[in-house]
């Protein structure tokens, strides 16, 4: 099986942010300036474009970069006007944009000498913090009630990354070895929990970052990169495409991008594979499921039936397989085959390859021994596609078939022998990313570092035993390696091993409800 960190040749950033909330929510004025400003077209760094968000607690105004320049913060007397500072920055796809909120007056752009400046004019009564990430390369400004300021604004840039681990490891007692007492917990949202541990084992550092969600205010589904299969995109895209609240990395994925699992989105199946493995779902009420899942389908074309090899993946020789809207616009298959537009029950087409696919139907492509059989096939047959999954996996209407189980019923249940994963999986210790739900039905989603100096990975047992310890009752392993992420609020939390976002098959988001 070839997984996803085949995939660490690629780099995309695109941020995210953390509701799906309007981004002038209490704004009194907004005026969008589409004024190109640019600096040398030798800047190294480049401004892609600047964010902004009104919350309950705080605005936030993001600055999205091709990768990190060297700024500076000042502020003024009063500590009503603050100016971030930016040299050599290019700003050749950046426009302009001004606005207005019950916490910012104006807001004002300049260039000199090689500077980009932009101000801020804050009403009275608020401070602000600035920091910044490199995986990818952002800054940020938060501009909130003085009494809240966490800490001083840092006059050079840094990582908010390292600068939350530094906070943290303040507070953490050397070779410490309680996660629960090393945990720093954050109310994002109501429902809506961050939480971070850095902890020591006897072989060194662990760092792990848990999102739980209320299930009563918030809802999980998976979502593909790109939109289709196969279309592996960063975590950070597929979660700001959508506009999610909270994003993970899921499922397994091909060296082409195709996914490796079972797959079912809005009750249509968009991935399949040859193993019984386990999976996480959702059922049409809303409530959780773990268990098995695997995929058996057959295709009745006039009088000929054929099985089905897969769904949206790539075909093989002597082969039938399914392509429905999930997979793009066409079937990108070669001329060696045939292949059937299905529409309604019936045959509405006949091609040979790259066949165009209905929204509103699918393309059975066949090859080889299979497209003998069914050479008598013609269009207005009546076609039949039965899809079984078993229970309760059919009448779920998300299905992310990944694994292998790590918790079940209170208990650490690993089944990576059983299911026959390869041993870059299920042996040592690695970056891991999984789902789970609490006692009260509520979800964690959680990443665990490894393969780097500030987190050496962990074990499928061990890691199955910490989620245990942040109350845990069921979950499931998802990819890992370099594809292990977690986002909320615009921030990407843990540190890739990539060293930067590994563009991955799918993710499982969560949203408002």
């Amino acid at each position: 099986m070839r997984c996803s960190w085949f995939h660490g040749f690629f780099h995309n950033i695109i941020a995210s942010q953390l509701t799906g909330r309007c981004l002038w929510r209490g704004a009194v004025g907004a005026l969008l300036l589409c004024v190109a400003l640019q600096l040398p077209a030798w800047a190294a760094a480049s401004l892609q474009g600047v964010r902004f968000h009104s919350g309950n607690e705080h605005d936030r105004i993001v600055f999205d970069l091709s990768e990190m320049p060297l700024y500076t913060v000042r502020a003024s007397e009063d500590g009503r006007r603050v100016t971030i500072d930016f040299t050599e920055l290019g700003l050749r796809h950046f426009h302009q944009q001004n606005w207005q909120s019950s916490r910012v007056q104006a807001v004002g752009y300049a260039q000199k000498q090689g500077h980009f400046l932009v101000t801020l004019q804050l009403k009275a009564g608020l401070t602000y913090k600035v920091a910044n990430l490199h995986q990818p390369a952002r800054v940020f400004i938060d501009v909130l009630p003085a009494k809240t300021a966490a800490d001083k604004v840092p006059t050079q840039g840094q990582s908010g990354q390292a600068e939350q681990a530094k906070q943290q490891d303040a507070s953490v007692v050397r070779n410490g070895n309680d996660p629960l007492q090393n945990t720093v917990t954050a109310d994002l949202a109501p429902g809506l929990q961050q939480k971070s541990c850095v902890y020591w084992d006897e072989d060194g550092k662990i760092s792990a970052w848990f999102i739980i969600a209320d299930h009563n205010r918030y809802r999980v589904r998976p979502a593909l990169g790109q939109g289709r299969i196969p279309g592996c995109e960063a975590l950070s895209g597929i979660s700001d495409r959508y506009d999610a609240v909270a994003a993970i990395n899921a499922s397994y994925f091909n060296w082409n991008g195709d996914l490796i699992g079972v797959t079912k989105i809005d009750g249509s199946v968009v991935g399949t594979t040859y193993y019984a493995r386990s999976a996480f779902g959702i059922m049409p009420d809303g409530r959780s499921v773990f268990g098995t899942v695997s995929y058996e389908g057959e295709v009745t074309l006039g009088r000929v039936t054929q099985p089905v090899a897969g769904v949206d993946c790539e075909r093989g020789a002597d082969s039938l397989v399914l392509y429905n809207r999930y997979y793009g616009k066409t079937t990108r298959t070669n001329e060696y085959g045939r292949e059937y537009v299905v529409r309604n029950g019936r045959v509405t087409a006949i091609g040979t390859g790259n066949t165009p696919i209905p929204s509103d139907g699918w393309v059975v492509s066949v090859h080889g021994k299979v497209m003998d059989a069914c050479a008598g096939v013609k269009v207005g047959d009546a076609v039949s596609i039965i899809q079984e999954l078993g229970t309760p996996w059919d009448e779920a209407v998300q299905v992310l078939g990944v694994g292998p189980r790590l918790l079940q019923a209170g208990r650490v249940h690993v089944t990576a022998s059983e299911e026959q994963f390869p041993g870059d999986i299920r042996y040592g210790r690695a970056p891991r990313s999984a789902i789970g739900v609490l006692a009260n039905g509520d979800y964690i989603l959680g990443v665990v570092d490894g393969r780097q100096a500030s987190s050496h990975g962990l074990t499928l047992t061990e890691w199955a035993q910490l989620l245990q310890r942040f109350g845990a009752v069921d979950a499931i392993n998802f990819d890992g390696g370099g594809s292990s992420e977690l986002i909320a609020g615009g921030n990407i939390l843990n540190s890739p091993s990539d060293g930067h976002e590994r563009p991955v098959g799918a993710a499982l988001l969560v949203f408002n409800k």
